[in-house]
């Protein structure tokens, strides 16, 4: 028996013979970050604000027990000091989000303000690139037309490709806008583009939302495009509204999700978006409800 041999035997059998609060805490617990915006759902349900990246905000996020923190990022300058204070409140920032124009002509202007935050990113530690498109007019009813779709797919393809030198990943985020019209804008992305230049974000109740509260469109998208999925936004519903605390039960099959990504060796960046809406139940505070939210996670996600 070689030395290598000898010691994934005995480990496994070391495992084997542990009493089972051994073995539980051998299991990794996963990292879990939370997305700003629904910190401003919340704030804004009881009539006050949440500014991004000042101690206050990063110590509230901290004392739930999350430690990841994923940021939506506007400009280069956002960075300045943010490395410190986001040490100094034990969090990481494995990933953020960024929206993007790539649709018209001001596609390149955009990517390179992308690439701008993607460098200072990456020197403290991120490594996903979320960014959602825009629409042609935010709430509006406009439909991108096949040329301006084929236009935003070559430059989605574009970013994706010049952020791989940089160390990072680009993912493709959508909402329920791209699900119009046969969801063409959301298919477009992810059958235009290279697998190797854009993964995946799976806002899974997006997609669900945007196919009239459909599991079966949820779940057929999976079976596409799993293989991309290198992050999940994780918010349950019921009824169709959105619940304060996320968890595995709810509109949305979660335990069939977790089970599919663990059936094919897939381990996403787990990121909570427990955003609250009108109609939303109002029983928790923001820290209380991310709490509760994070240990569901871990128990579905472990």
């Amino acid at each position: 028996m070689n030395r290598r041999s000898f010691l994934v035997r005995t480990t496994a059998a070391g495992f084997a013979l542990a009493t089972p609060a051994l073995r539980a805490a051998a299991v990794s617990t996963p990292h879990v970050a939370t997305n700003t915006y629904p910190w401003g759902t919340f704030a804004g349900r009881d009539g006050g604000t949440f500014t991004l990246h000042t101690d206050e905000a990063l110590a509230a996020i901290a004392r739930t027990g999350i430690t990841g923190y994923e940021p939506i990022i506007s400009a280069p300058e956002e960075f300045n000091g943010l490395g410190a204070r986001l040490k100094a409140h034990g969090l990481e920032m494995r990933s953020l989000y960024v929206n993007s124009t790539l649709h018209d002509e001001s596609a390149s202007a955009s990517i390179d303000s992308v690439l701008a935050i993607a460098r200072r990113a990456v020197e403290i530690g991120t490594r996903i690139i979320v960014t959602n498109p825009s629409p042609i007019r935010w709430g509006g009813p406009d439909n991108k037309t096949d040329a301006q779709l084929r236009a935003q797919a070559n430059a989605l393809d574009r970013l994706g490709a010049e952020l791989r030198p940089l160390g990072a990943a680009l993912a493709y985020h959508n909402h329920d806008i791209e699900l119009r019209l046969g969801a063409r804008e959301f298919h477009h992305m992810l059958t235009a583009t290279d697998p190797a230049n854009v993964k995946l974000c799976l806002d899974a109740h997006w997609v669900f939302r945007g196919c009239g509260d459909s599991q079966v469109a949820l779940f057929d998208a999976v079976e596409h495009y799993g293989s991309r999925i290198v992050e999940l936004h994780l918010r349950q519903s019921r009824n169709g509204i959105w619940t304060e605390v996320f968890s595995g039960k709810g509109d949305i099959n979660y335990d069939r999700l977790s089970a599919w990504l663990t059936q094919h060796g897939i381990k996403p960046h787990l990121v909570l978006e427990q955003a609250v809406e009108v109609g939303s139940p109002k029983t928790l505070d923001v820290i209380a409800a991310h709490r509760q939210g994070l240990a569901n996670v871990r128990e579905l996600f472990s």
